[in-house]
């Protein structure tokens, strides 16, 4: 497959800066498209939005935990699966602030989406060398629809670090490949070429430390990173494979083991197999028919999980983007398969200190699109995907990282046209190219912007929601109650805005015991003389609560707040 995109003579394929642009400018602008992202971002965390759920409180109890010295847990409490790291970064902030909160959980997620924010425009810079280009990155990457505020604010474990550290890899991978900035040697050029820097060795050998740690500890974070990972592995083993026979690769193996230790130390102690435990959460003991697979896959998912789509469903209209995806990813390989095969001369290909050299932009850009392409097919064949297509579009959100590599060749063509070859002439065919390629890449920052306008619609309702549930442990501790039982969706956040003054157990709708991620409260709950019941108003719990008020009139004193029903035993 050929794609007539016009080849730039500059480094990595990119155009050079029109006549008159102001590199001042742009780097401006982009600095304001940062700051916007970041204080969209803030302020939503600021008024307690997006709304948070009993798993993200399981994490922020980990924190609290490991805060007070009280233990130091491997996984998300209740799994063998899915590492703590959020735990470990929000415990210092509570530690500081002298004890836990929603905003001071999900600090450390606001963090991370900022690193990711730099790290993706710098990758953008690299790959291309087009500064515009990179602002339109920044400023897609700033939106953020409801889904996609979901992912990188709330501290429900894996999700906010993956793109952070996936466009890490990606970056350090780029610039190993390359070698030491500003001195780019033949052998940089060709597969397999030694790219060491003599001047600089202990710097380098840092990069190919991180890349590894970076590695080693997604592995124990969660692996739905690990497309990214084995495809910006695979460019360093093309690129400089023989440097990783030396101390190079050592040093990158040890660092992978240092990143992975607390799985590798916890699957040696115990025996336990995590890969089992995630072929199971993924769906994999479950059946799903494939047409409400392919459905979830290829024409839900994509839109939801790459902030297309208002929060919680997709339009009609909104679904373009799923024609657009793969026309996109076969585009990307395409190009980037064909400026690989092209020869380049060795030595400094690029104008400016941004772009590396074309053969390495080209791989790293191909390895981004076949990363997104195994991220699609995984979650596509996953029961995941035909059982729950709306919360679990959720895993698709690395997708954003290989952004930059999807959208490059419609950028070329919007704003240079086709090569003349593709058409055998210039004229009528390329204007409609450009023509073309200028309404996707606007459909694109409209749909998203029309996505994240919604989601921002949402914030007074989940305010309020959370200003009632304020309100319920305010209630609690006035009525000097300890020990619930509640639902699940309802417990861990209780005792975790509580900072364990109210401890609660989980029951299912029938009353009967529920699952409890962390079985020291339902033991505590258990030896408690009275525990009370907490159930939303109008809940299917609430329902079987004062249906035994009725049969045993005088057992229960009701407790009445909005939103919300406290049972007292007498």
């Amino acid at each position: 497959m050929t794609v007539g995109v016009r080849e730039q003579p500059r480094g990595a394929d990119s155009p050079r800066p029109r006549p008159g642009a102001r590199p001042g400018l742009v780097g401006w602008l982009t600095g304001l498209a940062v700051l916007a992202g970041v204080g969209y971002r803030l302020w939503l965390l600021l008024h307690a939005a997006p709304p948070t759920n009993s798993d993200e409180a399981t994490m922020g109890l980990a924190a609290l935990h490991i805060a007070r010295g009280e233990g130091f847990p491997v996984w998300f409490y209740g799994q063998q699966y899915m590492g703590t790291l959020e735990a470990y970064l929000a415990a210092p902030v509570f530690a500081l602030a002298g004890g836990p909160s929603l905003l001071g959980l999900r600090l450390p997620t606001l963090a991370l989406y900022a690193l990711f924010l730099l790290l993706a425009w710098r990758l953008t810079l690299r790959l291309t060398g087009d500064r515009w280009f990179g602002l339109l990155m920044v400023t897609l990457l700033a939106l953020g629809s409801d889904r996609i505020v979901k992912n990188q604010l709330i501290a429900g474990g894996g999700y906010p670090e993956m793109n952070a550290v996936g466009a890490a890899l990606a970056l350090l991978a780029v610039d190993l490949a390359t070698g030491r900035p500003g001195r780019r040697s033949a052998d940089a050029e060709r597969p397999g070429g030694r790219t060491a820097d003599a001047a600089r060795p202990g710097r380098r050998l840092a990069r190919w430390g991180a890349w590894g740690f970076l590695a080693g500890l997604m592995l124990w974070v969660d692996p739905l990173v690990l497309p990214y990972v084995a495809a910006t592995g695979a460019v360093l083993v093309v690129f400089c494979r023989r440097e990783l026979w030396g101390a190079a690769g050592a040093l990158l193996g040890a660092a992978a083991v240092l990143g992975a230790a607390p799985l590798l130390l916890h699957s040696l102690l115990t025996g336990r197999n995590p890969l089992h435990a995630v072929l199971a959460a993924s769906g994999a003991n479950t059946s799903a028919g494939w047409p409400d697979r392919l459905h979830g896959g290829l024409v839900l998912g994509p839109g939801l999980g790459m902030g297309f789509c208002a929060p919680g469903q997709c339009a009609t209209w909104q679904l373009w983007w799923a024609l657009a995806l793969p026309l996109l990813l076969a585009i990307g390989a395409a190009t980037a398969w064909r400026a690989l095969r092209v020869p380049h001369p060795a030595g400094p290909a690029a104008v400016g200190p941004d772009a590396v050299s074309p053969r390495v932009a080209a791989a790293a850009r191909l390895a981004l699109v076949l990363a997104a392409v195994a991220t699609l097919g995984a979650y596509t064949v996953s029961s995941s995907a035909g059982l729950t297509p709306v919360e679990s579009s959720r895993y698709l959100s690395c997708l954003l990282i290989s952004l930059p590599a999807l959208l490059w060749p419609v950028w070329t063509v919007a704003r240079h046209g086709l090569r003349p070859s593709a058409l055998g002439r210039r004229g009528v065919g390329s204007t409609l190219a450009r023509s073309v390629a200028v309404v996707l890449l606007a459909a694109t920052l409209g749909t998203a912007a029309h996505a994240t306008w919604r989601a921002a619609e949402t914030v007074p309702a989940t305010q309020a929601a959370e200003a009632r549930h304020i309100e319920l442990v305010g209630t609690l501790r006035q009525l000097g109650v300890r020990h619930v039982r509640a639902g699940y969706w309802t417990c861990n956040r209780l005792t975790f805005a509580s900072a364990e003054q109210v401890v609660c157990a989980v029951v299912d709708d029938t009353l009967r015991p529920g699952f409890d991620r962390y079985p020291a409260y339902r033991r505590e709950v258990d030896s408690a003389a009275a525990p009370a019941w907490v159930a939303p108003a109008g809940s299917p719990l609430a329902e079987v609560l004062d249906e035994r008020q009725r049969v045993a009139p005088g057992s229960l004193d009701l407790v009445t707040i909005e939103g919300w029903r406290i049972y007292l035993p007498r």
